[in-house]
């Protein structure tokens, strides 16, 4: 697949609900590679016309997620097997809950647990993390937005998480939209020589720049600025920029976001919050494969 594709995927991904089924099949492919290898030589001891069935159990309360690559794994393994489900992507899930059941040959339901749990509880631990952040500011008109901080070869996948656990997506990647930052501004100049520049090379692209103090935020308005990202703002200056901006801009809360700050800053007036938090730190959900019929 090569990259023009891939990022046409990706765009997709933004759009639609769930990322195109292709680019599913062609991630699991990579991770089962990454496991298989020439072959799962445990499982090869078993007869190959044995058949069980597993249920796949949470230890932990969750918001479910990653439902596509779980049964993508399967398939490709044996499309004989066959899942039920008894919760679906983006629902909370109690401790001990059957999540779903699989019945089908005993070697391929060994040789694609790992991957295929490893799949789901990365993709509900970003989902679950996402969950606590969009209740932190339940009720209030904020979007609370992921970044590219994503684990190396995930980046769809979390950001499907995200949606799942009610928060939103940022840009998908430095393909899709125009972000200026602070080393950009360096390099470029100044913040109104930066905006020149992206205003000259597209018409097509969102385009937002960083500013760290209000007197780049009044010269990046002043340079026709529509978004703007505020870096580490303080609550009071985050307050003073709503205030100065006063609509004339879409505003951006960054950098040190925790669940503990989250509302504070919500409540400021702010348009979005970015959260690396969302998908840097995740921490998989605990789940387990039972065999209940071998």
């Amino acid at each position: 697949m090569n990259q023009t594709v891939i990022q046409d995927a990706f765009l997709e991904a933004l759009r639609d609900s769930l990322p195109a089924a292709a680019l599913i099949e062609q991630q699991v492919r990579a991770a089962l590679a990454e496991d298989l290898g020439g072959g799962d030589r445990t499982a090869a001891l078993l007869p190959a016309d044995r058949k069980s069935r597993v249920e796949l159990i949470t230890r932990q309360n969750a918001v479910v997620c990653g439902q596509a690559w779980f049964d993508e794994v399967f398939c490709q393994l044996d499309p004989g097997v066959r899942i039920r489900w008894q919760a679906a992507d983006g629902e909370r899930v109690e401790r001990g809950q059957i999540l779903c059941t699989l019945t089908g040959a005993t070697r391929a339901l060994l040789s694609g647990e790992r991957t295929a749990m490893n799949y789901l509880q990365t993709l509900s631990g970003t989902a679950s993390r996402a969950r606590l952040y969009a209740d932190a500011v339940a009720g209030l008109p904020v979007r609370l937005l992921d970044t590219r901080k994503t684990l190396p070869g995930l980046r769809v996948q979390q950001k499907y998480a995200v949606r799942c656990g009610g928060c939103h997506n940022h840009r998908m990647g430095l393909f899709d939209a125009i972000l200026i930052k602070e080393n950009h501004i360096l390099a470029a100049g100044s913040i109104t020589i930066a905006l020149k520049a992206a205003f000259d090379v597209t018409a097509s692209l969102p385009v937002e720049i960083e500013v760290e103090n209000l007197d780049e935020l009044e010269e990046a308005l002043a340079a026709g600025a529509t978004h703007l990202l505020l870096d580490n703002f303080e609550l009071d200056r985050l307050r003073r920029a709503v205030d100065l901006v006063d609509g004339k801009a879409r505003l951006e809360a960054s950098g040190g976001i925790t669940l503990d700050s989250v509302r504070d800053i919500a409540e400021t007036g702010i348009h979005d919050i970015s959260v690396g938090d969302l998908t840097k730190d995740v921490v998989s959900i605990d789940l387990s494969m039972r065999f209940v019929d071998a």
